[in-house]
């Protein structure tokens, strides 16, 4: 993509009240937009990036035999009103012009359960398991820290079905293994992790995956014996002591959940009077499970902890893209015409490349947006370069600069 057909800029300076490290980088790089508290509209390179996170979370939840589906934002409150949820301050309840009451969806139990009701009525059908990346909503009093608390949020909601406990217990654990398979391509695997949570009236523990960032509203007590974490709440609970291993010696971290985990058993498949048939024609209750991920949040998880005082620094294989070309010298006919040929070769590769073609800017202002949009790799092509018959790249992670050959580029940088 040429960086002069984006609409979108850069800028220096942003309001006062973006405090945190992720709204600052990603509005000052023109990534997201701030339209109210809690609502950000997501601009061509951002949206690319938001993209590459969907992608991942669609691969690794396709390869634990979840299908995918997309169910209304839009909820009759009559659906609600069956698990007694209707009065959750949370939800964003309007009325139509003939007084019927609606939600606007801010999680998904209520309508994925009745649903799969009408489709699935034998043990055969089971287990099963569904899941939607969708935009949510939530009346949320404390809408803060850009990407991490808002108000209207994109989430993948995975819903499982079975008929007895140690299949359900089965597909969790695969889900585990799947969302620590997401984080690790985030480039988050390092700093996250499995977290015992409060499992309500419906098992001991539930789990949250947390990342460790000074940016965190969470606090978790890690035990390195065990290689994993335990919330306030439940710390509390086990006397300062991990519940696994009797461990004492923890580490006290300031974290951000990143995703979530639940055994809910049959909570809201027996409101809906979810029974199926066994092989003797007798009754057997459903139960499920459900498993979350913000991908916004995940997103400003990323740049909370990718980062310097340049800009961002984004992990490969969620980059907008993977490099980004500079061409000096412009004012050179030959310096365009090579700078043209890199980029059109890098493209029948199909390497994801940014040109930097803007003529207006000076080749300052280049590199502080270079630095500031984090690819992984930049490229200058200019007068000096071509006089060794070469580029110079430089990885953004790194401060050493060198020459790569100008028939090699490709090859270096699939390698």
């Amino acid at each position: 993509m040429r960086l002069s057909k984006i609409f979108t800029k850069t800028s220096k300076d942003i309001a006062k009240e973006e405090v945190s490290r992720n709204a600052q980088l990603l509005i000052k790089a023109g990534l997201i937009d701030k339209l109210m508290s809690g609502v950000y509209s997501f601009l061509p390179l951002g949206y690319i990036v938001l993209k590459k996170i969907e992608n991942i979370i669609r691969e690794e939840m396709n390869k634990i035999d979840a299908l995918e589906l997309l169910l209304p934002a839009l909820h009759p409150k009559e659906i609600w009103q069956v698990t007694g949820r209707w009065q959750y301050e949370e939800m964003f309840k309007l009325q139509n012009r003939k007084k019927q009451e609606f939600s606007l969806g801010w999680t998904h139990e209520e309508i994925i359960v009745p649903l799969v009701k009408k489709f699935a009525n034998s043990y055969k059908d089971f287990p099963l398991a569904v899941y939607q990346i969708q935009t949510k909503f939530r009346d949320e009093l404390r809408a803060k820290s850009g990407l991490l608390r808002g108000v209207e949020f994109i989430m993948k909601d995975l819903y499982s079905f079975h008929i007895d406990e140690r299949d359900l217990d089965k597909y969790y654990e695969r889900v585990k293994r799947a969302y620590f398979k997401i984080f690790q391509r985030c480039g988050l695997a390092k700093l996250t992790y499995l977290t015992l949570a409060t499992g309500g009236t419906f098992s001991k523990y539930s789990h949250e995956f947390q990342t460790i960032t000074d940016a965190g509203e969470d606090i978790i007590y890690i035990c390195h014996q065990c290689d994993l974490a335990i919330n306030k709440e439940i710390i509390a609970k086990e006397h300062f002591v991990c519940p696994e291993c009797s461990n004492k010696n923890l580490e006290i971290k300031k974290s951000i959940e990143v995703g979530n985990i639940f055994k809910l058993k049959d909570k809201f498949t027996k409101p809906f009077n979810f029974f199926v048939k066994d092989s003797n024609d007798k009754d057997l209750p459903v139960i499920m499970g459900c498993y979350g991920i913000g991908l916004g949040r995940l997103l400003g998880t990323i740049v909370e902890i990718h980062n310097d005082d340049k800009g961002i620094i984004w992990p490969l294989e969620v980059a907008p893209f993977k490099v980004y070309l500079i061409s000096v010298d412009t004012d050179k006919s030959n310096v365009r015409i090579m700078t043209e040929k890199l980029y059109e070769r890098l493209l029948k590769q199909n390497i994801e490349v940014l040109y930097d073609d803007r003529q207006h800017k000076t080749i300052g202002e280049k590199l502080f947006d270079a630095d500031l949009l984090g690819l992984p790799y930049r490229l200058i092509v200019s007068a000096k370069t071509l006089s060794k018959n070469a580029v110079e790249l430089k990885l953004r992670r790194s401060k050493a600069i060198k020459l790569v050959s100008f028939s090699q580029v490709e090859k270096f940088l699939k390698s």
